[in-house]
C-alpha cells in the first residue's frame, strides 16, 4: 500500500512592484521637506500681499432699463401683419420695428466697436480710458499715467515702434475699444425683461458718468437711425402714391406714411428711445475689486502646492541615484 504524500504548501509575500507609491513614503518625504516647504510657501504669502496691496481699487455703477414701449411701434406691429407683404415689395421694413427688437439690436450694438469708438470720441474719453491708473479718494482726482499721457502739455508721451501709426503716440482706436469693453457689461434678464448696465472704473465718478453716458448715447443713436429711416420711407412712399391710381393702394400708402410719421415723431421728442431708466446708475462707496482676501489665499495654496511638489521630485530623484 503506498503512502500519500500530501502536497507542501508554501507561504509567497507578495512584493509591491517597484513603480508602485507608498503614501508613508510621500508624507516621509514632505516632512523631511518641510523647511524648504515652509520657505517657498512664505515666499508665495509675503509676494501676494504686496502684489494684492498693489493693484487699484476699483468701483461698479449700475443702471436698470427697461425697453421703452411706444404705442408708434405697437401700431407699426399691428401694420406688419395686415400688409407686411405689400411694404416689403413697396421697399417698407415693417419687421423689426417691435420693442423688444429695438432692445436686442441696442444691446448687441454697445458692444460693437464702431459704437464704442464713436462714444469715447464724442465724449472724448480718451484719457480716462486709456491713461488712468487709479484714483485718488481723498482729492478726489484721476492717477495719470506720466509714461502714456503728459496732464502739463495734455500729450500723448508713449513710446511707439513705427511704423505703427506713423509713430503717434495716441492709442489706436483698436487699443481703445479693448480698453474700454472690459469695463462695461450689459446684459437682460430673460424672465423679466430688464437691462442691467454696469460700469467698473477706478473713480466711482467715471463709472456713474459712463452708465449715463451709455444710456444717452444709444437712446440718441437708434433714435437718428430710426429718424433717418422713417424719412426715407416717407419720401418713397409719396412717390409711390404719384404713380398710382389705385383707390386702394393709395388708402395703404397714406396708412403706411401716418405711420411712419408717428415714428418721426417720436424720434424726435423723446430721449429714452429705446432704454428707459428705472434705476439710476449712483456713485458706489465700496469697491467691487480686487478680491485681496483671495487673491492671498490662492497664492499662498499655489506656492504650498508648487513646494511640495518641488519636494517630491528631489526626493524620488535622489533615490534613483541611489
Amino acid at each position: 500500500m503506498s503512502k500519500t504524500e500530501s502536497p507542501t504548501i508554501t507561504s509567497q509575500v507578495i512584493q509591491p512592484p517597484d513603480d508602485e507609491i507608498d503614501l508613508r513614503e510621500l508624507v516621509r518625504a514632505i516632512w523631511q521637506g518641510k523647511w524648504l516647504i515652509l520657505c517657498i510657501t512664505a515666499i508665495f504669502a509675503i509676494s501676494s500681499v504686496y502684489y494684492a496691496v498693489a493693484i487699484p481699487d476699483e468701483y461698479q455703477s449700475t443702471a436698470i432699463l427697461a425697453p421703452a414701449s411706444t404705442s408708434s411701434a405697437s401700431s407699426l406691429s399691428k401694420l406688419a401683419g395686415q400688409f407686411g407683404g405689400l411694404a416689403s415689395l413697396a421697399g417698407v421694413s415693417l419687421g423689426g420695428t417691435g420693442g423688444g427688437d429695438k432692445t436686442v439690436i441696442a444691446i448687441e450694438l454697445m458692444k460693437t466697436w464702431g459704437f464704442l469708438e464713436s462714444f469715447i470720441k464724442s465724449n472724448q474719453l480718451e484719457v480716462e480710458v486709456f491713461a488712468v491708473k487709479g484714483w485718488n479718494k481723498r482729492s478726489n482726482k484721476l492717477l495719470i499715467d506720466e509714461t502714456l499721457y503728459d496732464e502739463k502739455i495734455a500729450t500723448w508721451v508713449r513710446d511707439v515702434v513705427p511704423p505703427r501709426q506713423n509713430g503717434s503716440s495716441s492709442p489706436t482706436s483698436w487699443e481703445l475699444f479693448v480698453a474700454i469693453k472690459g469695463r462695461i457689461n450689459i446684459n437682460q434678464n430673460s424672465e423679466t425683461g430688464l437691462i442691467f448696465l454696469s460700469v467698473e472704473h477706478y473713480s466711482p465718478y467715471i463709472a456713474k458718468k459712463w452708465v449715463e453716458l451709455l444710456t444717452m448715447a444709444i437712446n440718441k443713436h437708434m433714435r437718428l437711425q430710426d429718424r433717418i429711416e422713417a424719412l426715407n420711407s416717407i419720401v418713397y412712399l409719396k412717390g409711390q402714391i404719384s404713380k398710382t391710381n389705385i383707390s386702394e393702394m393709395r388708402s395703404i400708402f397714406y396708412q403706411l406714411i401716418e405711420e411712419q410719421t408717428k415714428t418721426l415723431m417720436l424720434a424726435e421728442i423723446s430721449d429714452e428711445y429705446v432704454f428707459k431708466t428705472l434705476s439710476s446708475a449712483k456713485v458706489a462707496e465700496i469697491k467691487s475689486k480686487p478680491k485681496r482676501a483671495l487673491i492671498v489665499i490662492f497664492f499662498t495654496m499655489l506656492g504650498g502646492m508648487l513646494s511640495m511638489v518641488i519636494v517630491l521630485i528631489h526626493h524620488f530623484k535622489k533615490n534613483r541615484v541611489k
